[in-house]
């Protein structure tokens, strides 16, 4: 009777337990999904960088760049991209971070077709502006959304080294694509490999990313100290490739020019200490994992994730990555 009332008790219990672990499997696929769609969406950004270094020399025939003007085709999108990730970072706060990434991938991929038929210097210019402004808003959001899809630690791990590995490699699949679509067709469509992708991550998203209300435009966001903190960046580029490249470190311009960015920085950091909702609150710095990161502070950037990552989280997260 014990052993009936037993087979009883499994067969009532196992569809339940059976339920409850798809239920889990399918939310646990989604989670990852959701997490190679982003990854699309950042190697879509990083390969981007890349892409275009090799198809220069066509690009300036074409459209008859000088010398020193081609190199802002690089640099107009990686003045917008720096200059614009923290404030895009707090604008996906307020309004929802799955908002801020369609809006990104919307506007990188209209950008990339403006891009690809651009007709004159000034054209294209501005659209890698546009290019890295779209990219801001994209990347900026994308940890904060998978440090929110994984809440275990040791998923959280695994995912960030996927993304890690996505972001570190997409520089070196850039120049590779960038080499083959220049050769094989033209420079245009170094652009336009981007509308296929864009408009499929964007779909992907809508569809597999979870969607979390923003905490509100009400709680605000830093706008005088995102605006210091762009034209300081904006203004040391400028710098750089500017008055330095053709003057020398030494000319006067080359030194009013950099020291009205340091002037801007030191205004940011005064703006930060005082502002009631700072992009950067600076208490951050004397927390340990700042401090240490500071000693190494592009790990992704070299494909070294040792230091954000335990150790044994590269080798899970490649595994999965090829299972996908």
């Amino acid at each position: 009777m014990n052993a009936g009332a037993g087979t009883t008790d499994t067969t009532q219990t196992t569809p339940r337990t059976l339920e409850r672990g798809a239920a889990d499997g399918g939310s646990d696929r989604s989670r990852w999904l959701a997490l190679y769609v982003l990854c699309v969406g950042m190697l879509m950004i990083v390969l981007d960088v890349t892409i275009v270094n090799v198809a220069l020399p066509s690009i300036q025939e074409d459209l008859r760049f000088s010398t020193s003007s081609l190199a802002w085709v690089v640099n107009a999108y990686l003045i917008a991209f720096g200059g614009l990730l923290l404030l895009a970072g707090r604008l996906g706060d307020l309004i929802g971070r799955r908002r801020m990434f369609l809006a990104g991938i919307a506007l990188f991929t209209s950008a990339s077709l403006l891009c690809g038929v651009a007709q004159a210097a000034w054209w294209l210019v501005a659209a890698r502006f546009v290019q890295g402004v779209g990219g801001a808003m994209t990347s900026a959001v994308i940890l904060g959304m998978i440090v929110t899809m994984f809440a275990d630690a040791r998923e959280r791990a695994k995912a960030i080294g996927v993304f890690a590995f996505v972001a570190s490699a997409g520089g070196s699949v850039g120049l590779l694509a960038g080499g083959v679509l220049t050769q094989s067709i033209n420079w245009h469509w170094i652009f336009f490999v981007n509308l296929p992708i864009g408009i499929a991550t964007a779909l992907a998203a809508r569809r597999l990313v979870p969607d979390e209300p923003g905490i509100g435009l009400r709680e605000g966001a830093d706008v005088p100290g995102a605006v210091l903190i762009t034209s300081a960046l904006m203004l040391g580029v400028y710098t750089i490739v500017g008055p330095a490249a053709k003057q020398g470190w030494g000319a006067a311009s080359t030194l009013l020019f950099g020291a009205g960015s340091i002037a801007l920085i030191v205004s940011f950091l005064v703006r930060e200490t005082r502002a009631a909702r700072p992009l950067i609150p600076l208490r951050i710095f004397r927390s340990r994992p700042v401090a240490a990161a500071k000693r190494d502070p592009d790990p992704v950037g070299r494909g070294d994730v040792r230091h954000v990552l335990p150790r044994r989280a590269v080798p899970a997260a490649c595994a999965r990555l090829r299972r996908a």
